[in-house]
């Protein structure tokens, strides 16, 4: 089967597999959660964020998780088809809960996260419940490691991984560490590591490269050291400024666009979105570094417009807004 969104786009689909979310930001930034004087609803959830930027660019996404049959889950996937993005793939829990997150934006942007699942639906996602045939048609399939932290999830998405491999998908993995969520950091460590030498493309941040390496390092030595046989393109983001990115035959930098940030929920997200749509229907441009820069720098662009409102989904550009930012911004 080849899902196609509602802007009746024939690109090669990309699946993305884990948990969607109501985000809570505050209303007013650079005060605690107890000091918040009202929270803005957002809905949100790296892997969900991730195909609604796909969608949202042109290209062709479907989501893979589990929501609660409740009024939030309902919203979510909702939101899922507005944006044009396949909801064939999403389960329905009746006993338990959506999955909130309560985020405190500090006066900087930056994130702390408060997580209500105990259990969340997303948690509860089982492998017989997986669409399979969904699975095996995408081209790209996308993950992150929340899914990776408590059973039945982890076994779902091992067996989804497993899957969109042997129907000769791209593997696409942005770690997406939430340390409040891991009962340790060496935990999360293991089980984050556990599966990363079956990914070919891997995204992680400055703080999770150091996290992972355990040095404060972020450097080119710190990033190779997490090169692995199988993988085939490697990128650390750097917040506002830019991203480092590492192939098997080059290496380099993209800068990043100067915009004023509000809010970077999302940020990260967006940025593979915009790069999963471009290489999607041609993973050669992973072996040419002049187009991969270009891809990279539209990829940027994507992540700057999406820290300029708050909240994730409602924040994802469209390609006019990229263009424009494209034409009239210097990089940083």
């Amino acid at each position: 089967m080849a899902a196609t969104n509602n802007s009746g786009s024939s690109s090669g689909l990309i699946v993305s597999f884990g948990e969607m979310l109501i985000d809570f930001v505050p209303t007013v930034s650079g005060v605690s959660l107890a000091e918040a004087p009202g929270f803005l609803k957002a809905p949100g959830g790296a892997p969900a964020n991730v195909a609604i930027a796909v969608a949202r660019l042109g290209g062709n996404a479907a989501f893979v998780g589990k929501l609660g049959d409740d009024e939030f889950g309902q919203m979510l996937a909702g939101i899922l088809k507005e944006n044009g993005v396949s909801a064939e793939g999403v389960n329905f829990d009746t006993g338990a809960r959506t999955a909130l997150a309560f985020v405190t934006l500090r006066a900087d942007g930056e994130r702390e996260f408060m997580f209500y699942r105990n259990p969340s639906a997303d948690m509860l996602l089982t492998p017989d419940e997986l669409n399979l045939d969904l699975i095996r048609s995408a081209k790209v399939f996308h993950y992150g490691s929340i899914s990776l932290i408590v059973e039945p999830c982890r076994s779902a998405h091992l067996k989804a991984m497993e899957v969109a491999k042997a129907a000769g998908a791209l593997l696409s993995y942005d770690p997406n560490l939430r340390l409040p969520l891991w009962s340790s950091a060496e935990e999360a460590r293991r089980q984050i590591m556990s599966i990363w030498d079956q990914a070919e493309v891997i995204k992680v941040s400055d703080e999770e490269l150091q996290f992972l390496t355990e040095n404060d390092k972020v450097d080119d030595e710190s990033a190779m050291s997490l090169w692995h046989d199988n993988l085939k393109l490697l990128l650390v983001t750097l917040g506002d400024k830019g991203c480092r990115y590492y192939t098997k035959n080059f290496r380099g930098e993209v800068d990043a666009y100067r915009v004023k940030t509000v809010d970077t929920t999302g940020a990260g997200d967006s940025f593979v979105g915009a790069l999963l749509y471009k290489m999607v229907d041609d993973q050669t441009i992973i072996e040419d570094e002049l187009r991969l820069k270009e891809v990279l720098k539209y990829a940027c662009a994507c992540g700057a417009i999406t820290t300029t409102k708050k909240g994730a989904i409602p924040a994802l550009p469209t390609p006019s807004q990229v263009l424009t930012l494209l034409n009239g911004t210097e990089t940083m």
